[in-house]
């Protein structure tokens, strides 16, 4: 997959809440730790984290999750919705409604949501959601959504431990596809629901 273009990324976000602000790295350990980190440092809401690479990715439970070089997207968004910490399964649901919704529309994949943070098609895992909210006082609380999308990988991109389980849009599509495209596609329909369930 062709590197993300962060310039086109911020021109066509730029009337979104989510994309607000964006960050492209070529690495880092979590897309979540660097959000976080920014965020304590006063970063707005709406920023998004983009790495092409992450060195510990992890999914729901503290679960692994492998993140390829370049063959997909890995993003974080710092958001700080007016809900109790008890109410972040709302942002699960919103958020990977979004991813399969997104590639349904854009890609005619029969993606379907496996509540609570999964997508899969045909039985194979494509992409996940992990939330992590952090209490702030006297202030909305923070909300750090990581989504991971496994976009370009072949067969042999996947562990052994994770290629019966696992794929990626590229491998039934047959063809690569253009990840910056996606996640331009993506960030707006999520900025759209997330408008529409958090007024």
């Amino acid at each position: 997959m062709s590197a993300l273009d962060p310039r086109l990324l911020r021109e066509a976000l730029r009337d979104c809440l989510t994309g607000r602000e964006i960050s492209v790295l070529e690495e880092t350990t979590s897309t979540n730790d660097s959000v976080l980190e920014r965020a304590h440092c006063g970063a707005p809401e709406g920023l998004v984290v983009f790495a092409e690479h992450q060195t510990a990715g992890r999914g729901q439970r503290a679960n692994r999750w492998e993140s390829a070089a370049h063959k997909g997207l890995w993003f974080s968004i710092l958001l700080r919705p007016k809900i109790d910490i008890g109410e972040s399964p709302r942002l699960s649901t919103w958020a990977i409604q979004s991813v399969a919704a997104t590639i349904q529309r854009e890609l005619g994949l029969d993606a379907a949501v496996k509540p609570p943070n999964d997508v899969y098609i045909a039985g194979k895992k494509v992409a996940g959601v992990l939330v992590e909210m952090r209490a702030q006082r006297n202030a909305p609380h923070l909300a750090i959504i990581g989504i991971g999308i496994n976009v370009n990988h072949r067969p042999e991109d996947f562990s052994e431990e994770f290629q019966a389980r696992a794929a990626s849009l590229a491998m039934f599509l047959d063809r690569q596809l253009d990840g910056t495209s996606l996640a331009i596609a993506l960030l707006r329909n999520l900025d759209r629901a997330y408008a529409h369930s958090f007024p």
